[in-house]
């Protein structure tokens, strides 16, 4: 018999960093840092990542292109793999993703593409926490309790056995 079952995501919506609170802020504005420090001559759109450990410390990273394409890396999976190889000991408690083009930070929020949710979903289950995502724009800012938000039919070890 057929059932149908929705997925509902609910997220809050601030019309600014200014408007975060204190903790999501600093990690927004890391965010917006890391993403100056971005590679990308090809797209000039530069992406900029930072996850906030639980001991208050930051982690940054940015994407990187190449022009052998697709051979260049996400800001969120650069971030994500120097916690993962560089802070084992500490837990990912949330990331703040924030990208500039033409020099200036996006209007709206970029939400990371499919591959980085898939490692960031990956990461909330190795954890066995939530990760909090916060998507920054300048006239927008998105506030995801959890990676599992971002894709909710996601491909987990459980598909594996």
């Amino acid at each position: 018999m057929m059932k149908k079952r929705e997925s509902i995501i609910s997220y809050l919506e601030y019309k600014g960093i200014d408007e975060l609170p204190g903790v999501d802020r600093r990690l927004a504005e890391e965010a917006v840092a890391a993403a100056s420090g971005a590679y990308a001559p090809y797209s000039h759109f530069m992406v900029g990542a930072a996850i906030l450990l639980d001991d208050g410390s930051v982690v940054r990273g940015a994407n990187v292109e190449n022009a052998a394409f697709p051979s260049g890396s996400c800001a969120e999976k650069t971030a994500l793999s120097f916690t993962v190889a560089n802070h084992r000991d500490k837990r990912s408690v949330a990331i703040a993703i924030a990208a500039l083009s033409g020099g200036a930070l996006t209007a709206g929020p970029v939400p990371p593409c499919g591959n980085c949710r898939q490692m960031l979903i990956e990461e909330e289950q190795r954890l066995g926490t939530p990760i909090k995502i916060i998507l920054a724009g300048k006239s927008s800012v998105i506030v995801l309790e959890n990676c599992q938000s971002l894709m909710p039919l996601s491909f987990t070890r459980s598909n594996l056995r």
